[in-house]
């Protein structure tokens, strides 16, 4: 399951879910602007941003963590001060959230972020600690869901789309949560595993698919062109003729990309798939 991708949707849909885990949230949290920003001098790539809605506020550097690295706080320092060099007049101060599944997966050596850690500039999150699924809010709960795996996973998926109330946002992101665990079945099967109804769904998607594919392309391009720089005319033309699925899969697939070739290549190879799609229907 690539939780990086999970991580990213959940902060790119419910951008202040990041501040529901903070003791001192600030009072403007909504205010805030999620983004994925990449380090180019290093490669070294954070998983979110949360950027102040003025510079006299606070930046919100966070990581998804859930496999074991020795040296992931050595790497965010790196990360951390590359980026405030650059980008000092965003912002009046920073700090950090480390979100991991439990404690047994946080790097055995600290003392070099010791003080840091005292301080509270380092806030660190263990899901498993976080409660009672059912006293959390549904934000959280579609957090500790990513832990989750098998019967629990499922159980706590259902819980969750009770307690939407029919909010298609939320049941979506449960859907494609669920999807990234159990690979070998379709968005349809996992629907019906969870009790959705897959003509409303339809539908939904129908309607979102109408509505929002413009917002959905603009999106992605603005985060192409803070990763890989300028992105031409053409390009920009080809982006812009995707399908929202096609889309959602680039939003998906970008934060793997280095260089424009990278996406140059995606979408080649997006385009010879449809042809190739189209032939075989004929």
């Amino acid at each position: 399951m690539r939780r990086d991708t999970i991580f990213y949707r959940l902060f790119q849909q419910l951008p202040t879910l990041l501040f529901e885990l903070l003791p001192n949230p600030p009072e403007n949290a909504a205010e805030y602007v999620f983004d994925a920003i990449e380090v180019k001098e290093t490669a070294f790539r954070m998983d979110g941003v949360f950027i102040p809605p003025t510079p006299s506020g606070i930046l919100y550097f966070c990581e998804a963590q859930f496999q074991l690295d020795e040296l992931l706080y050595e790497r965010m320092l790196a990360e951390i001060s590359i980026y405030v060099y650059r980008h000092r007049d965003l912002f009046l101060d920073w700090q950090a959230v480390v979100i991991y599944p439990s404690g047994r997966v946080e790097q055995s050596r600290r003392e070099i972020v010791r003080e840091l850690l005292a301080s509270g500039r380092i806030t660190r999150v263990y899901l498993d600690e976080l409660g009672d699924t059912e006293e959390l809010s549904i934000e959280l709960g579609l957090m500790v869901l990513t832990t989750l795996e098998g019967d629990k996973a499922k159980a706590e998926a259902r819980r969750l789309i009770g307690q939407a109330q029919g909010s298609r946002d939320i049941i979506n992101l449960v859907s494609t949560i669920v999807l990234y665990k159990f690979d070998n079945l379709s968005r349809d099967e996992v629907d019906l595993m969870l009790g959705i109804e897959l003509q409303q769904t339809r539908v939904y998607r129908d309607a979102k698919a109408e509505g929002a594919v413009d917002g959905e392309r603009s999106l992605v391009l603005k985060l192409l062109s803070r990763k890989l720089g300028t992105i031409s005319p053409e390009i920009q033309a080809q982006v812009n003729s995707l399908t929202l699925d096609r889309v959602e899969s680039l939003a998906e697939d970008l934060l793997d990309f280095t260089q424009m070739a990278d996406l140059i290549n995606w979408l080649d190879l997006d385009s010879l798939s449809e042809r190739l799609c189209q032939r075989t229907s004929a």
